[in-house]
């Protein structure tokens, strides 16, 4: 994500990641309301929350705050004498800007807050220490590039293309394998993490599950951008062999996908799993460049890591004239979904 807070930041353009958040937030209280029972942590004075992927806000501070106010609820319902404290874990990976976001954090918090750099695919916390595990838009983004896909000796070799959309079975084999391998060592790691009567809360974009890739509306945004470094190629502006060697670590499962790598894990059980309500078209950015800006605050650091920073505005440029020649904005069938799961009991 594009750090800071300037114009191409990611705190300035995740307007429809805060539109999401948005659309979700009922289903994440009834969640909470229906399924924690602080009953379960009589001995615990204070209450844990982790937000996975958090990036730099100002979004993980209005999720943590949806999740707040239904758990404070809960408790006052028990007993008002007995509110734990609430102390809040701000994670994502090592090269996230966290000035930022400790300089964003809200004021009149109620909660301690704390980061924790590393990666969500390994364990970042003690052993039943935390009461829910958030993360939003972020379990699409892979701990890796399959490793196939950029071997020229391989089948899977992803040539001329940043993502799998317009190639093989080979590729998109390549791609589903790691992120089932991912997904599994993510609830691995949470299900140590979690104590028992914990919930796992997830929001991320999926692929409905008999819509083909090339039809999916969030994999068309890698398959433009691919057009775009290309484009920079053919006017030799970039070496082609770059753009062979670079592609997008980010996978659009479907609910199906998800459902398999869950139930042979076993570790968490299904307690809710459904697509969101759509996001209000207000919240919604709809013109080209604002699109572009929202792609670009994504995407930036990705392209900046291997292509350097002289061809980032020449290639969001293209980006956004590629927007501006086509003729449906609309999304089409896109597919925000939600997980409620929740640490079987013999863990």
């Amino acid at each position: 994500m594009a750090g800071g807070d300037g114009d191409q930041s990611y705190t300035k353009n995740s307007l429809y990641q805060r539109a999401i958040i948005d659309a979700g937030k009922s289903l994440i209280q009834k969640s909470i309301s229906d399924h924690l029972d602080p009953k379960k942590f009589p001995a615990s004075k204070t209450f844990r929350i982790a937000d996975l992927g958090c990036s730099v806000g100002p979004n993980t501070f209005i999720s943590i705050d949806n999740i707040l106010d239904v758990v404070k609820f809960k408790y006052l319902n028990i007993n008002a004498n007995e509110i734990p404290e609430f102390q809040v874990f701000f994670n994502d990976h090592t090269f996230n800007d966290f000035n930022t976001l400790f300089k964003s954090l809200p004021p009149n918090r109620e909660y301690y807050a704390s980061g924790v750099p590393g990666s969500f695919y390994t364990r970042l916390f003690p052993r039943a220490s935390i009461h829910i595990v958030h993360s939003s838009y972020s379990l699409q983004w892979l701990s890796q590039v399959p490793i196939e896909i950029t071997d020229p000796n391989s089948p899977a070799w992803n040539k001329g293309r940043i993502h799998y959309v317009g190639a093989g079975e080979e590729v998109i084999n390549a791609y589903l394998r790691q992120h089932a391998d991912d997904f599994s060592k993510f609830l691995d790691a949470r299900a140590q993490e979690i104590v028992p009567g914990g919930l796992l809360l997830l929001i991320l974009p999926a692929r409905p599950n008999e819509l083909p890739h090339s039809q999916d509306p969030f994999a068309k945004n890698h398959a433009r951008l691919g057009a775009c470094l290309m484009d920079l190629a053919r006017k030799g502006l970039i070496d082609e062999e770059k753009v062979d060697s670079f592609n997008t670590p980010c996978y659009m499962a479907s609910p199906h996908e998800f459902e398999q790598v869950i139930k042979q894990n076993g570790r968490f059980s299904i307690e809710r799993m459904e697509g969101l309500p759509r996001a209000k078209a207000s919240h919604i950015p709809n013109s080209p460049e604002d699109m572009t800006r929202g792609i670009r605050a994504v995407k930036e650091e990705l392209i900046r890591q291997h292509f350097g920073d002289e061809i980032l505005d020449e290639v969001f440029a293209l980006y956004q004239e590629k927007l501006s020649m086509e003729v449906d904005l609309n999304p089409g069938t896109e597919l925000n979904l939600f997980m409620l799961l929740q640490l079987k009991q013999d863990n």
